[in-house]
């Protein structure tokens, strides 16, 4: 029986495309680097920054990317956090899964800081026991370390727990600590990917996490 839901954030709960996006593009543009068309910047919605910009620079130059990073979070802290918006659904589903016991908490490759606000400007507080992201340091970076720091620190069973998100790295962190998983294909990461994985379900809106988890 499933009691712990741990939500991925961009891509399962919100769709954070154009902020993301658009921050790269700004963190090019600084650097006197040719900026992208949204669609090739895709991708890069979901995975830790600082491997999207490794692949985007093509080149482990730290102090590159570093830069980057900078410079990204120069606008995501005032503007880009907020380009951002909820799945049609998700509030409803959360709150079904409150009001069935469950208890819930993000667990996301964005970092903890913003992460957290993310959920507060979103009015998500009340249904989460806590949010967790990797430190901006780049501790906590790999997502199958953060799921195993959260099912410690609240003594969680792993097979009444459950982790739901848009990407393959989502699924495989999950199954890796022993959790049930859900991949949703409403977010970034492609279908085909999530079967590759092979998660336990797969959903195609937020509503229908509601069927698979037996809340109606």
């Amino acid at each position: 029986m499933i009691k712990n839901v741990f939500f991925d954030l961009d891509g399962t709960l919100s769709d954070p495309m154009e902020g993301i996006t658009n921050c790269i593009n700004y963190s090019l543009e600084k650097l006197g680097k040719p900026t992208r068309p949204r669609a090739e910047l895709i991708e890069f919605i979901g995975p830790p920054l600082r491997q999207s910009y490794a692949s985007i620079f093509e080149t482990g130059d730290e102090a590159l990317i570093e830069k980057a990073m900078v410079l990204y979070r120069e606008r995501f802290t005032e503007v880009g956090m907020y380009e951002n918006q909820l799945y049609d659904g998700v509030e409803a589903l959360l709150q079904r899964l409150v009001s069935s016991n469950m208890r819930l908490f993000v667990v996301t490759s964005k970092p903890t800081v913003y992460a957290k606000r993310i959920v507060a400007y979103f009015g998500l507080n009340d249904y989460f026991e806590q949010v967790y992201g990797p430190e901006l340091n780049g501790l906590f970076d790999d997502k199958a370390e953060l799921i195993g720091h959260v099912l410690k620190q609240h003594s969680l069973i792993p097979s009444e727990t459950i982790m739901i998100g848009d990407r393959e790295v989502d699924i495989i962190a999950g199954k890796s600590n022993g959790t049930r998983t859900i991949g949703v294909t409403y977010g970034y990461g492609s279908r085909q990917d999530l079967q590759d994985c092979t998660p336990d379900h797969i959903c195609d809106r937020p509503g229908k996490i509601l069927s698979v988890l037996g809340v109606e």
